[in-house]
């Protein structure tokens, strides 16, 4: 158990040069990009595949569940997908690194597309409550068994706690996806941190998309049981300074490490290895050994339904 760092990662877009969302990936480039995660000092991660085109974003999904299927070694790291969009708040900062023009309102029938073509496998999915008419979704995903999370979203505290009754149970990368500036007091960081009934709440832990001294600010008020560290890596983890891509789209590494939009307008996911993230729990947030584990083992296995 102390041998393994970091052993679920619930969002994790690529790694080693490896881009999950690329529409070229390979059975082998997936198999290398799995070695390459527990080699890092990690173990069971979610593939996560960010906003695309409907269409597109089922081929990468079946793409995923086809190399699940196949291979051993996948699937004793690949504990499922983390679908991230397309039904996000599309809104500048909120939608993030994700392609604006095709974010779109979140329906049953499309959700139901994209879990039919994982074919059991999509564990988690991320999504704007304020995208949702009635929460129609929410309520659909919940029953499927799929764990439900907000993230890039802007609603109330009103809409927020309606959204947890229907079957909300996380939020995503606290902090990230929304703009760099918000009102003073009402704004989505405080509604969550304000808001009991979320069961999880997932955070970027690299140094990098939350200064450490605000994130063990944080995971004092949110506690230790609801905190689930995440990398957010792409495929520029674990890699020097360069170009890289997370679906189509290109990713600047610069000379600090920080992974940045070519316009260097706002982060895209982390270059963050399973052992980084351990390392600056505790030497940087001030983490004990136990609780460390607590956000990268235990926590993420529970709020997905697996075990460590």
């Amino acid at each position: 158990f102390r041998r393994v760092l970091f052993r679920s990662d619930l969002q994790l877009n690529g790694y080693k040069g490896v881009d999950f969302n690329a529409d070229d990936l390979s059975l082998d480039r997936m198999r290398r990009a799995c070695a390459a995660v527990r080699a890092d000092g990690g173990g069971r991660m979610l593939a996560t595949v960010i906003t695309d085109r409907l269409d597109a974003m089922a081929a990468r999904i079946a793409r995923l569940a086809e190399f699940h299927a196949a291979d051993a070694d996948i699937r004793a790291v690949m504990a499922g997908i983390h679908v991230e969009g397309p039904f996000i708040n599309g809104g500048p900062g909120y939608v993030g690194a994700h392609p604006a023009p095709h974010v779109m309102p979140a329906s049953p029938a499309a959700a139901a597309r994209l879990l039919d073509a994982g074919g059991g496998l999509v564990r988690l999915l991320t999504l704007a409550p304020e995208c949702d008419e009635g929460l129609a979704t929410v309520r659909f995903l919940a029953r499927e068994g799929v764990c439900v999370s907000a993230g890039h979203c802007d609603p109330s505290r009103e809409l927020l706690a309606r959204a947890v009754d229907a079957g909300l149970s996380a939020f995503t990368h606290l902090g990230n996806g929304c703009p760099l500036s918000l009102h003073r007091h009402d704004n989505i960081i405080s509604r969550v941190l304000a808001l009991d009934g979320l069961k999880f709440v997932m955070v970027i832990a690299d140094g990098v998309h939350v200064p450490p001294w605000v994130l063990a600010s944080w995971i004092r008020q949110i506690g230790i049981d609801r905190t689930v560290a995440v990398t957010d890596g792409t495929a520029a983890a674990g890699m020097p300074p360069g170009r890289y891509t997370l679906g189509g789209r290109e990713v600047i590494v610069a000379s600090d490490g920080a992974a940045w939009s070519p316009d260097r307008s706002h982060l895209v996911g982390s270059t963050a290895t399973p052992a980084d993230i351990g390392r600056i729990l505790r030497d940087a947030v001030g983490l004990s050994a136990a609780d460390s584990d607590r956000l990268t083992t235990l926590n993420p296995a529970r709020m997905i339904g697996g075990s460590p």
